[in-house]
């Protein structure tokens, strides 16, 4: 008898992939567009320029165990973020506020679970579709597993309202500065253009995010053996409390001082430029502050705190591979070739394929340029032109990018917040994947018919 095939764990699977992105640097001709900076700095591929390198240098296996490092030297700002992260709220839960908040939860919306589900994913969707929210999610993951556990659902909902939320508010920005603001710039549309037809879409891609996850957690509530998890063992958050504790004062305080952190912290990011390493200051200062009002004491904070950081040692791994593979594409300059090669169908089709066909370019190369903003400028100043010649107007071609790179974020592996997210949550990349794949196709069938629609009334013309 065969023995029965077992897929890889996710870290293997990501390091396949980078051996795999070495070996398409051997194969797949390398090239370059020119490129120029602007005023802003930001540096754009010129269209029409793209050219195959004649002195092909080819990446030797060392490369790719140097990559290695490299990559987690790049990636060390998410990565020490999620030490801090689970070190803090390993913090907070062990001063009863974690407990008191679920057991508030429970008591309040446990029998309404879809009101509950629907609430979260449409907040997390508005957020990012405003103010391009994402690592920010970070801090909930935890959380959100241990109020679905309590809820007789598993950790795969808990991901999949974060995740949902995140890539649907992505792909329907109305003000995202990564993204919206960026493309619209490179592409010579008023900036913020379309953001009240976006904000109206915002609510019907949701309720399909809502209606994905809602449908399979019942079916876990119904049948546990369902589960994509099943057999995978939850993040350690020890065991779940028969009874949760009474919501004390100093539990309001510390789950205020959180809000606080998180709204101080969105602040920054939407005026003062913070990013990563200020939110992980203010992380800091929370945990702080709260192992004071929760009377810990300094020895059993820093315990809490080594122990909640040690158990996202996998997650950091899963980061860095990631980061990894599109170093490597980077490294074999293959990755303009590729936007060459899949861009050139595009111009033999007629505007409404086109439009779908943009959609669908932008998904693929998501994979090799998973941030919206570096996607932004390596495909923009293609897109854009091209989309003249087809006719399919700037504005529609913006909005092919933001589908994109929104619906695609929730399924690549090279997206490190993700694998991030994933790993927090202890989810294997092919259980989610199986999850997933589902609601991205059911968005990108709605976002198809969307983009359209658009062409056929002139959107932007």
């Amino acid at each position: 008898m065969a023995p029965k095939f077992r897929m890889p764990h996710t870290l293997t699977l990501l390091f396949l992939l980078m051996v795999a992105a070495l070996v398409a640097t051997w194969i797949i001709p390398q090239g370059q567009f020119q490129t120029e900076v602007t005023e802003a700095g930001q540096t754009l591929v010129v269209p029409g320029t793209f050219e195959v390198a004649e002195d092909r240098q080819l990446l030797s296996p060392w490369e790719l165990f140097t990559a290695v490092p490299r990559a987690f030297a790049e990636a060390q700002n998410i990565i020490f973020f999620l030490f801090i992260v689970g070190g803090v709220v390993a913090v907070i839960r062990a001063s009863g506020a974690i407990d008191a908040l679920l057991g508030g939860l429970l008591k309040s919306a446990g029998s309404r679970p879809a009101l509950l589900m629907f609430a979260v994913i449409f907040v997390f969707a508005l957020t990012s579709s405003a103010m391009g929210a994402s690592a920010e999610y970070i801090p909930f993951v935890l959380i959100l597993v241990a109020l679905c556990r309590a809820m007789r659902m598993d950790a795969m909902v808990a991901v999949g309202m974060v995740v949902a939320g995140y890539g649907i508010g992505y792909g329907m920005a109305s003000f995202n500065p990564y993204t919206v603001v960026i493309a619209q710039d490179i592409a010579g549309v008023p900036t913020y253009s379309g953001w009240l037809v976006k904000l109206g879409l915002l609510l019907p891609f949701t309720l399909i995010g809502v209606h994905h996850v809602w449908a399979y957690a019942r079916k876990v509530q119904a049948d546990p053996s369902k589960s994509l998890v099943a057999g995978i063992d939850p993040p350690d958050q020890g065991a779940e409390p028969e009874e949760y504790p009474r919501m004390r004062a100093t539990h309001v305080l510390i789950l205020l001082g959180f809000i606080s952190a998180l709204g101080i912290s969105v602040w920054g990011i939407s005026n003062w430029g913070w990013y990563l390493t200020e939110l992980g200051a203010a992380f800091l200062i929370l945990g702080i502050g709260a192992a004071f009002v929760g009377r810990l004491g300094a020895q059993a904070t820093a315990t809490n705190f080594v122990r909640g950081a040690g158990e996202l040692v996998e997650t950091a791994l899963l980061v860095g591979i990631a980061r990894g593979i599109a170093l490597i594409m980077e490294d074999g300059q293959i990755l303009h070739t590729i936007v060459h090669g899949l861009s050139q169908p595009l111009s033999l089709v007629g505007a409404e394929l086109a439009a779908v066909g943009m959609f669908g370019l932008q998904s693929i190369l998501n994979f090799f340029v998973p941030s919206g903003s570096g996607q932004a400028f390596v495909t923009m100043p293609l897109m854009a032109p091209l989309g003249d010649l087809v006719g399919v107007s700037r504005e529609i071609s913006v909005l092919a990018f933001q589908f994109g790179d929104g619906f695609a974020n929730m399924l690549i592996p090279t997206n490190a917040v993700l694998m991030g997210i994933l790993g927090m949550a202890a989810i294997p990349y092919d259980r989610w994947f199986r999850f997933c794949l589902p609601l991205f196709l059911k968005l990108f069938v709605a976002a198809s018919i969307v983009l359209v629609g658009a062409v056929m009334l002139g959107v932007g013309s």
